[in-house]
């Protein structure tokens, strides 16, 4: 005689919402905070916040979510600005790196796809609420009233905040339309000659505006402002094979949504490298050598 199965114990409403919309609330609190440790920390807030929270007191899930979500980054964005202006040389953002699936933006949207370390980069020099307000509407679509309650702000201010913010990163963020094989192919030529310290093939590849930004922290050595020119960048590109990356296993990856490079060896990851690229010439180095934003790979 059989013995019967236990019943199926159905989901808790109140988490499959929270799951439900989890994705645009990562997508929200990385792009905001450019840190996947912090992004995840501010979910954490959320979610016991929004289990604390009696169901008759939230309107619309979706958007009481995105609300707290926003506002608790606005909190550690502002809590920060000292501690960024204060940072041992330049600031990257931490990394996402494929496999995981990148926190996703309305399609819709403009920018949608473009979780990129140069606009992440752009992002940090905004205002809390400039970038919040930029974020909600030109890249999750949201519309200016709901934005407005977001940040308990009038809508016309709203529109300004977005408009600064939109003049700002359309005027520091290049464009460009390299295909994914055409970068590989390129960063592929850009290790092989590091590699064979073929100085006359890397100032082939740098495009004369090219710029090289290593975040270091303070806590490994690392250059201390951003260089510029291809000459410049040759230099550093056939130093840094010689002195660091010889013995390094490096493996091609995604790195916010475009390809890069991931180094490590026998003690881990050590860097991130992502490029901005034409295709035919490299036009920024992004290196990401601080560990605390390696830990997570």
């Amino acid at each position: 005689m059989s013995t019967p199965s236990s019943p199926a114990i159905p989901p808790d409403p109140h988490t499959a919402v929270f799951q439900q919309h989890r994705p645009r609330l990562a997508g929200v609190a990385y792009r905001m905070l450019g840190s996947r440790a912090d992004a995840d920390d501010v979910l954490q807030d959320a979610w016991l916040r929004w289990q604390a929270t009696p169901a008759e007191r939230v309107h619309t899930a979706e958007a009481w979510l995105v609300t707290t979500v926003t506002r608790l980054c606005l909190d550690r964005l502002r809590a920060a600005r000292t501690e960024r202006a204060a940072y041992d040389g330049p600031w990257l953002p931490e990394p996402w790196i494929a496999p995981d699936a990148a926190p996703p933006a309305d399609a819709r949207a403009e920018l949608a796809s473009d979780l990129s370390v140069a606009l992440l980069v752009v992002l940090e020099r905004l205002t809390p609420d400039e970038r919040a307000a930029f974020l909600l509407h030109d890249v999750f679509d949201s519309d200016y009233a709901e934005v407005a309650a977001v940040l308990g702000r009038s809508e016309a201010a709203c529109r300004q905040l977005v408009h600064r913010a939109r003049t700002q990163v359309r005027q520091r963020k290049a464009r460009f339309t390299a295909t994914p094989e055409a970068a590989r192919a390129l960063i592929a030529r850009f290790v092989q000659a590091m590699r064979t310290q073929d100085h006359a093939a890397l100032l082939a590849l740098f495009a004369e505006d090219a710029q090289w930004t290593a975040d270091g922290g303070g806590k490994v050595r690392a250059a201390s402002k951003v260089l510029r020119g291809p000459r410049a960048l040759a230099r550093l590109a056939a130093a840094v094979w010689r002195v660091y990356l010889h013995g390094h296993q490096i493996e091609p990856v995604q790195v916010n949504g475009a390809p890069g490079l991931l180094l490590r060896d026998a003690g881990g990851v050590r860097s991130v490298m992502a490029f901005e690229t034409d295709g035919v010439r490299i036009h920024a180095v992004y290196s990401v050598l601080n560990p605390d934003k390696l830990r997570g790979l």
